[in-house]
């Protein structure tokens, strides 16, 4: 059933002893661990991401919701915590990539199953595996909350409810370390954050031996019930007295990060020295018999050419031996079949070391061919650009070479129109001079 409300996820103690592990045949001990593993998982992959707390205690809720609904046999654990970091640190807005959560959960499942830390090719196929397994999950867990993925901590009331009762600081801290622990357990799914929070600064004042007020009781002023309280400390007493969680497989699926498979490589060397026994010890008995009938045809031979010529007999006595070796070569080349198989074997595995090898080579080829590319083409950009420039330059000098003639030439007509104008004015006043001189009466 999908809820439209905020926080309702709650369950009780029938709801959690009936869950899907239990159909599956896990019994309570198992899905305990099972569940401190996966919140292991979750803080330690939180601190390595460097994600603030509260995604890795929002982890933790949506982890034990999903398996409230959901199998351990049916879905892994590694891959859900996974899963349920990636989701978390979306939703506190902290987003990491999903290739750093796989490599990160990668070398966690390197060192607590103390295998060999290799590095993780992010183009594996393994890999892409993975990265489509990360998004499926995750899709199943929003799925299975029905998109509503609110979650209320105790953190942000522990504070307040130790500033009202007046607690020392090493309380708090106390009581913040409690509320951290508290999310490995099913608490944030049977009670709410305020009763969570009243039962963590219960214990941590119990473990300090502070007193807190009774007349009247301060778990009423935060609306909390002391059977709450109670099975709060319970739960986390419990919890400590665990050993630390094992990972144990039920799943039917894949669970793993790691791209190790364990060959039988070792059982090899162990049956090749019964199989060579097996081998050496077949055609000496081959030879023996061989000898044995050689023997009786050399004699009837012997006896047969001692009549004939000495020459015959020589030939005869040298092709037994001849016929001998040729057993004997024979009776070596399995021997030398095995040698083959063996130099086959060690080719082989010389070419599935150097096939990693290979492929980062023609890796690095791509890249420096792709680098030559981009080389080539800004250096044809930058012979682009200088022809652009020397033309610019050419048409700039082609224009004040213009300018400059066709400035000298009005230059020269302006003169050449004064000088005319000047001539024609001087003929025109001795003209007039010569006319008034005629008409002057007095003349």
């Amino acid at each position: 059933m999908i809820y439209t409300a905020i926080d309702t996820f709650y369950l009780t103690d029938e709801q959690l002893k009936d869950s899907p592990s239990r159909k599956d045949g896990i019994d309570e001990a198992t899905e305990t661990t099972l569940r401190i593993y996966g919140c292991d998982l979750i803080q330690e992959s939180g601190i390595l991401l460097r994600l603030p707390q509260a995604v890795m205690a929002t982890g933790q809720v949506l982890f034990h919701r999903f398996y409230c609904k959901k199998s351990f046999a049916r879905f892994g654990v590694k891959r859900v915590a996974a899963s349920c970091v990636w989701l978390a640190s979306k939703l506190e807005e902290c987003p990491r990539k999903a290739k750093h959560v796989i490599i990160v959960f990668h070398r966690m499942e390197c060192r607590r199953e103390n295998l060999p830390i290799q590095h993780f090719d992010v183009f594996s196929k393994k890999y892409t595996e993975l990265k489509n397994d990360l998004i499926r999950t995750e899709r199943h867990l929003l799925k299975e909350m029905g998109f509503i993925c609110h979650v209320e901590h105790p953190h942000k009331f522990i504070s307040n409810y130790l500033a009202t009762l007046g607690a020392p600081l090493e309380l708090r801290q106390e009581a913040w370390n409690l509320a951290n622990d508290s999310l490995r357990t099913t608490l944030c799914v049977r009670f709410k954050s305020e009763v969570v929070a009243c039962g963590v600064v219960y214990a941590a004042a119990r473990r300090f031996q502070i007193p807190l007020p009774e007349n009247p009781p301060w778990w009423l002023v935060f609306e909390a019930d002391k059977a709450g309280i109670e099975q709060v400390c319970r739960v986390l007493a419990h919890l400590y007295s665990l050993p630390k969680a094992q990972y144990i497989s039920v799943c039917k699926e894949k669970d793993s990060f790691t791209a190790i498979t364990r060959t039988p490589e070792a059982q090899a060397p162990k049956e090749s020295p019964q199989d060579d026994s097996a081998s050496n010890n077949v055609p000496p008995k081959t030879v023996i018999d061989l000898d044995a009938t050689l023997s009786k045809e050399v004699r009837t031979r012997m006896s047969i050419d001692k009549l004939k010529e000495t020459k015959k007999s020589d030939d005869d006595t040298k092709s037994v031996p001849g016929d001998g070796e040729a057993k004997d070569d024979l009776a070596r080349k399995p021997k030398i079949g095995d040698h083959r198989s063996d130099i086959d074997g060690d080719r082989s595995r010389e070419r599935e070391k150097e096939r990693p090898k290979a492929r980062d080579r023609e890796r690095s080829r791509e890249y420096d061919g792709e680098r030559e590319s981009s080389r080539d083409y800004d250096r044809a950009r930058g012979s682009e650009k200088s022809d652009r420039d020397k033309e610019k330059l050419r048409d700039r000098n082609r224009r004040s070479s213009r300018d400059k003639a066709s400035s000298h030439s009005e230059r020269s007509r302006r003169h050449s129109s004064r000088d005319h104008g000047g001539h024609h004015g001087s003929s025109h006043s001795s003209r007039e001079k010569d006319h008034r001189h005629r008409h002057h009466p007095y003349s």
